[in-house]
Parts: structure tokens; C-alpha cells; sequence
């Protein structure tokens, strides 16, 4: 289910977090010093005085989504709330993690990778196909519309084609069905499999969400 919060409004919290609370030292420095630092500059109430100080950047909030292609939970949450609080920060203000696997299972047969999904075998491929759309379009920025459109349409599995031609026509979709299709789409769906493992606490249902670690 949705969070009730806003993710946009999480997002921010977790960006101002490490300077809430933090009580900076009395004015302590001569005039000439004000300017010398922004923590300096706060402390003596000195900010509009500094116009030439820029403020430090806060590091981007890290979002990790661990989900499944076919989980109605997680489509809701990366379509209504993920996507849209993306759309709507700065760049920077964001970095987000897409790990397609949630509550999964692999086997490993003669060496080769064998997963079996929550939602049946389609839910395996829709795995696939958005892990190596990922590989395949590098930039986040490329495949998470890609992804959006997959997970908002009709199917998950049938519309990939016509997602690229609308969001990354540059992508090669004979690319992306050879990795779906061969050792390289399992040796990447084995690697989300690990990082969904490596959880700590262990997720308990999808959508997890994890933000900043």
C-alpha cells in the first residue's frame, strides 16, 4: 500500500534531517571572520550579509524500491508516488536504486539461474525485461520513464516496444530482448536476487523501500 505521506514530502525531510537539531556555537568570531564559513555565517545571523558564500548542497536522498513487475502495490507506488515525486524535485535532490525481484526465488540448475516469481512466470519476464533495460540504457533518467510506461500500461511484458519508441527510441529493443534471453539477463536478475537477500532487517513485503541505507 501507498505511504499516507507524501514521498516528495519524505524526500525533503530526509534531505534537511541532518541539519535539524544541530544547535551551531553563540557568535564567538570577530566581524572579519563571518563570511569565512556558511556554519560561521548562521551562527552570527549573517547570511544576507554573505551574498558571495554559497550554501553547501545537501547530498541527494537515496531511495532504494525493491519490488515486483506484477505486484499491483508496486505499481501503484512507483506510477502515483515515485515517478510523479521524481518528476517533481530538482535532479539532484534524488537518487533512486530499482531492484526488481521482491519476493522471488532462484535455483541454481547444471550452473544455470532458474527464478520462480510471486505472480507466475509473466512476473519472472517483466523482472527481466525492466533488469535489462536498466543494463542496457545505463542513464536513469533513459529507462525509468521506460519503466513507468511499462508499469502503468496494459502489460508489462507486451508493451516494451512500444515504451521505447515513445521514451527512449534510441534503445535498441533487439538488445534488450537478447539479454531477456540469454545468460546475461540471468547473471543480472542472480545479482538482484543477492542485493534483495542482503537486506538488513530482510524485507517483509513489497513495495520495500529503503531510504538512505
Amino acid at each position: 500500500m501507498a505511504p499516507a505521506v507524501p514521498l516528495a514530502l519524505l524526500v525533503l525531510v530526509a534531505l534537511l534531517a541532518p541539519g535539524l537539531g544541530v544547535a551551531f556555537p553563540g557568535c564567538e568570531y570577530p566581524a572579519h571572520l563571518w563570511c569565512s564559513s556558511w556554519e560561521i555565517a548562521v551562527a552570527c545571523q549573517a547570511e544576507s550579509r554573505c551574498a558571495d558564500l554559497s550554501r553547501p548542497a545537501a547530498a541527494p536522498v537515496e531511495l532504494s524500491l525493491y519490488y515486483e513487475s506484477l505486484c499491483p502495490a508496486c505499481r501503484e507506488f512507483l506510477v502515483q508516488e515515485l515517478f510523479t515525486t521524481w518528476l517533481l524535485l530538482p535532479a539532484e535532490a534524488l537518487s533512486i536504486t530499482l531492484v526488481p525481484y521482491g519476493n522471488a526465488e532462484e535455483r541454481n540448475v547444471s550452473g544455470k539461474w532458474h527464478f520462480q516469481c510471486q505472480h507466475g512466470p509473466e512476473e519472472c519476464l517483466g523482472n527481466m525485461i525492466e533488469t535489462c533495460l536498466m543494463h542496457e540504457a545505463k542513464n536513469f533518467s533513459t529507462y525509468f520513464p521506460v519503466i513507468f510506461c511499462l508499469e502503468s500500461g496494459s502489460s508489462v511484458t507486451k508493451n516494451l516496444e512500444a515504451c521505447l519508441q515513445v521514451y527512449a527510441p534510441q534503445l535498441d529493443g533487439g538488445r534488450i530482448a537478447a539479454c531477456v534471453q540469454g545468460d546475461a539477463g540471468a547473471a543480472l536478475m542472480h545479482r538482484n536476487a543477492q542485493l534483495t537477500e542482503a537486506l538488513d532487517p530482510p524485507h517483509q513485503y513489497v513495495p520495500w523501500i529503503v531510504i538512505n541505507g
